[in-house]
């Protein structure tokens, strides 16, 4: 049976094996992610996404 890992679990495994960059790098990047969420508007965001899959061949509804 697999085993279970728990929120607990999971953070003190990433204090065991992330660095501060590398803690620091993920939380600029999410920063920046939803900065730029809140900047597009998600009207536009799904409008761009919308084409982005369309020019990728993904098959929209």
């Amino acid at each position: 049976m697999a085993a279970t890992h728990t929120v607990s679990d999971r953070i003190a495994q990433a204090n065991q094996e992330l660095t501060r960059w590398e803690v620091a790098a993920g939380l600029a990047l999410t920063a920046g992610l939803l900065i730029g969420l809140l900047l597009l508007q998600q009207p536009l965001a799904h409008d761009g996404l919308h084409n982005f899959r369309h020019a990728a061949g993904v098959v929209c509804h």
